[in-house]
């Protein structure tokens, strides 16, 4: 039995989420800009209360790794790596387009996506991050959640993952990068699926049971580019 709090900063979406086995038990999350390092605090403390279970009950923290938003990834790896610390218990770090993935899985599990399961058996699905401009980060999975890709920065083009549009499988985009490129992937099904700590929840179990937990002191966040500091170009007076 393993209580596991979840953590998905890497967008503008702050989510945490409380498991137990693997089973969602409470969500908070919020799309109200990135205001994460007021808001996360807060939400983990209401989960807490509203479940009755103390900080000294839990069993690990997982977070979501990335790639994503350089700022929310190290506000929310930051706050997990704090708790894994003074609780000593470890830190699961989980791909973030693998969670998301998840999410588009439990959805469609729910009857909340609209593709019919013939289209859905045979799906490729691509999990995409906004980048900024035309790119995204990006990588592709089956139906089952298992990657087929490596995860990547693309740069959307009518070329791009040419591979996977074969006509043989639907070609699925979702996450915040994915609306900006329907335009140039025509052929692409866009399903409404948004970054979700509960996508952690049963990658995270997976993780503790195998044991696969990560150095707290060492640990970073899987940026994918280096952050850039750029100066401005307006004059001080």
């Amino acid at each position: 039995m393993a209580l596991i709090l979840c953590i998905e900063t890497g967008t503008d979406i702050c989510s945490v989420a409380l498991a137990k086995d693997g089973e969602l038990l409470s969500l908070r999350e919020s799309g109200e800009g990135r205001d994460h390092a007021r808001k996360l605090g807060v939400f983990v403390d209401e989960l807490l209360r509203e479940t009755g279970i103390a900080p000294d009950d839990l069993d690990a923290v997982a977070v979501g790794k990335g790639p994503g938003s350089y700022t929310g990834l190290r506000i929310g790896v930051s706050f997990a790596k704090g708790l894994c610390y003074g609780l000593q218990i470890p830190l699961l770090a989980i791909g973030s387009l693998d969670a998301l993935t998840e999410v588009a899985r439990e959805d469609f599990e729910a009857g909340i996506i609209d593709l019919e399961d013939e289209e859905w058996a045979a799906a490729r699905l691509c999990p995409m991050v906004d980048a900024r401009r035309m790119e995204v980060y990006a990588q592709v999975f089956d139906n089952a959640g298992r990657p087929l890709s490596e995860v990547g920065a693309e740069i959307i083009t009518p070329d791009s993952f040419a591979r996977w549009r074969d006509g043989e499988h639907r070609f699925v985009i979702f996450g915040n990068g994915a609306a900006k490129c329907v335009e140039s992937l025509p052929d692409a099904a866009l399903i409404d699926v948004a970054p979700s700590a509960r996508g952690l929840v049963r990658l995270a179990q997976q993780a503790f049971d195998r044991g696969e937990s990560v150095d707290i002191a060492y640990f970073e966040p899987f940026y994918l580019k280096d952050f850039i500091v750029t100066t401005s170009k307006k004059k001080l007076l």
